[in-house]
């Protein structure tokens, strides 16, 4: 359990001396980190808009704006980790923009799965679309059992699909979706020996990882809540009556 956290937060700490120069000159631009956090959230709207005029304009083998949304969504994922280094930098830290932070990361990330149900649905990927809002409900338990926990006064922070790797896992592949049918095609199917339906199509490289971020957030929200009664349990026993 140990590694895992140890890993996440090397690469955390990576990626601030990377965009420390940038965090440094919004700082000098006047931009304070509720404003960053408000162009975040404006890039998720705009996530959101580029899957329904996909779903919209385009047609089910034009995969070039879900490729568009995924280079979005992970532009709009940086300034997730701009509007904390920006009040830490900046010293400009406060109750407040921590909560505002916080529910607009929510508003964000409800916003883009929006956008993603909707492009599936409209496009006929039924089953991608009900699995996208299964994992839309476990990314908000992630959040939400987090949340609970602190607000009874104990930390609940562990898990493996937590925000960064989910805005990364989702943005990724969906850019890759993209650029992949620039080179295969937005309708290449592939078929095994012996079976009418495809087993694979350029899609699934977008629709597979909303699969697995349907089941490995929920298990991470399970987790969570285990983590947060085990913890309840042990601060129960050291209160003295």
């Amino acid at each position: 359990m140990q590694q895992p956290t140890s890993l996440r937060t090397s690469l955390q700490l990576g990626i601030y001396k990377v965009i420390d120069p940038f965090v440094k000159l919004l700082i000098k631009l006047g931009l304070t980190p509720n404003a960053v956090t408000t162009i975040g959230f404006m890039l998720n709207v705009g996530v959101a808009v580029i899957f329904i005029i996909g779903a919209e304009a385009g047609h089910r083998g034009d995969l070039t704006y879900v490729g568009w949304a995924g280079g979005l969504i992970l532009f709009a994922g940086l300034f997730d980790m701009l509007d904390g280094q920006v009040a830490r930098l900046g010293n400009m830290k406060s109750t407040f923009g921590a909560l505002y932070d916080s529910v607009l990361d929510r508003y964000s990330e409800l916003i883009m799965f929006l956008g993603i149900c909707y492009y599936l649905v409209a496009h006929h990927y039924f089953l991608s679309s009900i699995f996208a809002f299964v994992a839309l409900i476990g990314s908000m338990m992630v959040s939400y059992v987090r949340a609970r926990a602190e607000g009874l006064g104990i930390e609940c922070k562990g898990g493996l699909m937590q925000r960064p790797e989910r805005v990364v896992t989702i943005g990724l592949c969906a850019m890759m979706c993209g650029v992949a049918s620039v080179y295969i095609g937005g309708d290449y199917k592939l078929y095994a020996f012996g079976l009418k339906f495809h087993i694979f199509e350029t899609m699934s490289i977008f629709t597979i990882p909303i699969t697995l971020l349907a089941v490995l957030t929920n298990i991470t929200a399970f987790n969570r809540l285990k983590e947060a009664k085990r913890n309840l349990l042990e601060k129960e026993k050291g209160i003295d009556i």
